[in-house]
């Protein structure tokens, strides 16, 4: 109990940490001075992380049955038997959510202490990645889906806040109000969600809608209800067909587009379907959808990386197809497998981000892997962390993401079937492939570059290094029982799945070894790698790409214009709207409206002209008028009598 209360009393401070930080950079961040805000900034970030990190060892101290911790800190709107209080859990899924959130995020804020130091807006720049924490941190604590959609919703403004940083810049702007309209999109659908769950359950508390819906939902209700819910994670998670606004926010500074592909925004979505999950078991349609929509994003998306240049957009589409995986992890039935390799995932890609960002740091802002090469001897210290994060992206065996990918491939072989395993892991081969593309275009091979190499900063360095150790280690927290393992992430999250009975195996399905698909998975990871060895380091092989590019040259079309998804958006809704926009503009508001108001003015002006004129100063007039004016109102009398 006494731990119980200690928890309880020091959770609010973990997303309240976060905001304190950015109110201090918004009121008094340019007058401080820059050193002060990135103490500030930082430190707030890390405050949060470290007692994250107490809270979860406090938290591994309880009996698995008090491993849930409601706090009320405010009984916001009550309605009769209404009530919608700022509450918040802890239970395995949050507390492991909230310590990857602030963990990663600190690392990103000392990163960005070296990378924005030029920056004149620096202040602004950390009150909005302060302020994007603590919605994300909320998000993930909360205790009902009023409190959930708030956080949902402050991440989506931050979102657009930090893609449009540099709003000077057209594209930068553009690409911030197409991020933010996309999203809205899927959020409109699952705040429709949020209101049927209320109609049905009567209260949007998590505890009693979850423990109630296999009563209260016929599986039509939990259909709706969770494809509502999924749409909003649609959006927010950059899934097909709703995931084009997610390269584009590479316009963001480089922190930025760490911090929103490996802690925040885009892993919302996935946390949303895991903390849903006892709905979509009810309803076999809704997982399935999950599950083919994570399909169909994890491999299109990857077949895109495979042929873009611009570094910072290989790991955008990277991102996507990863959280495809993800999707199908929780399709499949397993929601364990899905938020370990959100984790893992977290630590590789945040260090490819940063890794990323100081070559275009290096390279004065140069983003072209085409224009690189012999990085390697010039910041070999941002070579081998980023070569740590490829091979753990890569799903290379040792490191962190193999065993969280390789769970999310063997419950897709069990219960997906093997066609659906087969292309998982022909996309699983594709992600080795163009993640060693960029070690082998942008750090070997010759100088395709002639600027003086600025190299990174200390403050830069060491949270690449720290993140480098959790891509290697990150992933023995979830070592199988077939390699000996506890499967300790496993055992911690069962309790929030508890519910959850594995399916049993879908039609094509198999039983097999899991060491078996193991060595498949690590062959695929390899030829991956092989491939863009061959292809971009052998002196035989570098004619490939251009001999295989005319060979199939429409396919390299379909995948260098990203399937057309943007082209046939723009077309379809984008142009038609602003055809109407400017109809409405022209025949409506400039030749009605704006022709009506003029009206009304000019009757107000043409009256105020004529009245100077009778003030002439003859009094012989103003008598005349002023019995003009008594006949009149006389005759009125006489006539209404």
């Amino acid at each position: 109990m006494v731990k119980d209360s200690c928890i309880a009393g020091c959770i609010w401070l973990i997303p309240a940490l976060p905001l304190l930080g950015a109110a201090f950079n918004c009121l008094l961040g340019r007058r401080v001075g820059n050193l002060l805000v990135g103490i500030i900034g930082c430190g707030s970030i890390g405050l949060s992380a470290v007692l994250s990190l107490f809270i979860f060892n406090t938290f591994l101290a309880l009996p698995v049955e008090q491993r849930r911790i409601e706090v009320n800190l405010y009984n916001w709107i009550p309605s009769g038997d209404f009530s919608a209080p700022l509450t918040l859990l802890l239970d395995p899924l949050s507390m492991v959510m909230a310590a990857m959130v602030s963990g990663v995020s600190f690392l990103i804020h000392v990163y960005s202490t070296g990378y924005m130091r030029k920056d004149e807006s620096f202040a602004r720049y950390f009150f909005y990645l302060n302020l994007f924490v603590f919605f994300m941190l909320l998000l993930v604590l909360a205790g009902n889906f009023l409190v959930l959609y708030i956080g949902w919703e402050g991440v989506g403004l931050c979102s657009y806040l930090l893609i449009s940083f540099w709003y000077e810049r057209e594209s930068a702007a553009r690409a911030g109000l197409k991020a933010f309209v996309v999203t809205r999109f899927g959020d409109f659908f699952f705040l429709l969600g949020i209101f049927l769950i209320f109609v049905n359950f009567g209260t949007i508390h998590f505890g009693s809608v979850f423990e109630k819906a296999p009563e209260v939902l016929s599986t039509t209700t939990a259909t709706w209800i969770a494809l509502l819910i999924f749409a909003g994670a649609i959006g927010k998670s950059a899934q097909v067909p709703l995931h084009t606004w997610l390269p584009d926010a590479m316009e963001a500074p480089t922190p930025v587009s760490a911090l929103i592909h490996a802690a925040t925004m885009v892993t919302a979505g996935v946390y949303l379907v895991a903390r849903c999950y006892t709905i979509f078991e009810l309803s076999p349609i809704a997982t399935h959808t999950v599950g083919i929509v994570g399909l169909a994003t994890a491999f299109i998306s990857a077949t895109v990386a495979l042929v873009h240049n611009d570094i910072k957009r290989i790991l955008a589409y990277s991102t996507v197809s990863q959280l495809g995986h993800m999707f199908l992890g929780l399709g499949v039935g397993a929601p364990g497998a899905a938020i370990f390799h959100l984790l893992t995932h977290a630590f590789a890609k945040a260090l490819l981000f940063l890794g990323a960002g100081a070559v275009i740091h290096a390279l004065h802002e140069e983003m072209d892997i085409k224009r690189m090469g012999a990085l390697k001897q010039y910041i070999p210290a941002t070579f081998w962390t980023f070569t740590i994060g490829a091979l753990a992206m890569s799903g290379i065996p040792g490191f962190a993401g193999f065993f969280s990918k390789d769970a999310i491939l063997h419950a897709t072989f069990v219960h997906g079937g093997v066609l659906v395993w087969l292309m998982i892991l022909l996309t699983a081969s594709f992600t080795g492939f163009y993640t060693f593309r960029i070690v082998f275009l942008a750090f070997f091979g010759e100088k395709r570059w002639d600027v003086h190499v600025e190299r990174p900063i200390g403050v830069m360095t060491v949270p690449l290094a720290a993140l480098a150790f959790l891509a290697i280690a990150g992933g023995y927290m979830g070592v199988p029982h077939a390699l000996g393992g506890m499967d300790k992430i496993g055992g911690f999250l069962a309790p929030v799945f508890s519910s959850h009975n594995p399916a049993e195996p879908a039609e094509g399905g198999a039983q097999a070894p899991e060491i078996l698909l193991m060595v498949m998975s690590a062959i695929a990871a390899f030829g991956g790698i092989g491939t863009a060895y061959y292809f971009y380091m052998t002196p035989q092989g570098k004619e490939a790409p251009n001999r295989l590019r005319q060979r199939v040259a429409p396919i390299y079309e379909l995948l260098s214009n990203a399937w057309y998804f943007d082209r046939v958006y723009q077309a379809v809704f984008v142009e038609p709207f602003m055809k109407a926009a400017g109809f409405f503009w022209e025949a409506v508001d400039s030749s009605v409206i704006d022709n009506a108001v003029r009206g009304v003015a000019n009757s107000f002006l043409g009256g105020g002209s004529i009245v100077p004129k009778l003030q002439i100063g003859a009094v012989r007039w103003y008598a005349l008028f002023m019995v003009l004016g008594i006949t009149v109102m006389l005759g009125y009398v006489f006539l209404l009598m």
